[in-house]
């Protein structure tokens, strides 16, 4: 029989008036979930497997001094172009797990303990993720630390102040080292910030790892296959990372912007964290521009999760577009 459109019409006319769902209650009602499921994501460069383990999502009200040379009602515009709300900022923090087969490297660690009890959950999550995802601390052999903020080197220590990766070398970059370390540098810092980021660094390194660290130079690699790349600015000694492995390349870029779709979309605004604000500028065009050059993708520390994609020109700025999940490795 010819379907016209006439019994099309009728037919759906018919489905409409009749119940979709039973009157009968339902048997198998599943409860409500009250938080999500462990964050992490895997990939592999070559024959390396690396593995992205979120430490959370920090929330906070838009300050008017966020970016320091541009003006509130613009960074609250560039969020809601975003899709996100004009009046907060949302700061997510992805530290790596790298696997070689021969090493196990975690490249910066997080919140910490700390922040974990008291941001209730919301960050710190490094640990319980990374158990989740099948990896035991005392098994990793090389932490490398990119520089000293608190979001990065925090999750070094454990909830009693004890080593969290006990078996671990500790590599930093010499620069950072050399200047957080530096009495002199500590004692002319002012303000409300940078007393407080030099306090948290000898917390962290002297009280806790009693200075057992392995310092190392930019233009080398830190470990087969990853290769120190110097993106001083955000902080004196901040570090970058290729890692490469076969055909296989991915550029591991720290702090070189954060939110993308505020700093790599407007690369000249200023951070109130990148600590020589004009000196991070120019290393975050430097290494765009190189990524769209080279057409070389990145992995971002504070990109939405899991923070892997790639970068293209966009107007006077940048576009970071994610690469698609892969169900598979």
């Amino acid at each position: 029989m010819e379907m016209t459109r006439r019994h099309a019409l009728a037919g759906a006319a018919a489905l409409a008036a009749a119940p979709l769902l039973s009157n009968a209650p339902a048997n198998a009602a599943a409860p409500m979930a009250d938080k999500q499921a462990p964050s992490f994501y895997r990939y592999k460069v070559g024959d390396v497997q690396v593995t992205v383990i979120s430490d959370g999502v920090n929330t906070f009200a838009l300050g008017d001094s966020f970016v320091l040379n541009a003006k509130k009602d613009d960074v609250a515009a560039a969020l809601e172009k975003a899709y996100m709300p004009k009046d907060k900022v949302s700061i997510q923090f992805g530290p790596l797990v790298i696997n070689s087969g021969g090493k196990l490297i975690v490249l910066d660690t997080g919140n910490g303990p700390g922040a974990f009890a008291s941001s209730k959950g919301a960050v710190g999550q490094f640990a319980t993720n990374m158990a989740a995802a099948g990896f035991d601390p005392k098994n990793v052999d090389m932490v490398v630390i990119s520089h000293f903020h608190g979001d990065h080197i925090n999750g070094l220590l454990n909830a009693e102040g004890t080593l969290a990766f006990a078996n671990a070398e500790v590599l930093v970059p010499s620069v950072e080292w050399k200047y957080f370390m530096d009495d002199g540098e500590m004692a002319k810092q002012t303000g409300e910030r940078m007393p407080g980021v030099f306090k948290n660094a000898r917390r962290v390194f002297e009280a806790g790892l009693k200075k057992k660290v392995t310092p190392y130079e930019w233009g080398k690699e830190v470990a087969p296959g990853l290769l120190a790349v110097e993106t001083a600015g955000h902080t004196p000694g901040h570090t970058s990372y290729v890692l490469s492995s076969g055909s296989g390349k991915v550029f591991i870029q720290s702090d070189v912007t954060n939110i993308p779709y505020l700093f790599a979309a407007n690369p000249g605004w200023h951070a109130f964290f990148d600590q020589d604000p004009a000196m991070a500028e120019t290393a975050r065009r430097k290494t765009y521009d190189m990524l769209v050059a080279d057409k070389l993708q990145v992995q971002g520390f504070h990109y939405p999760f899991p923070g892997l994609g790639n970068v293209e020109k966009d107007g006077n700025g940048y576009r970071v577009i994610p690469a698609p999940w892969n169900p598979v490795i």
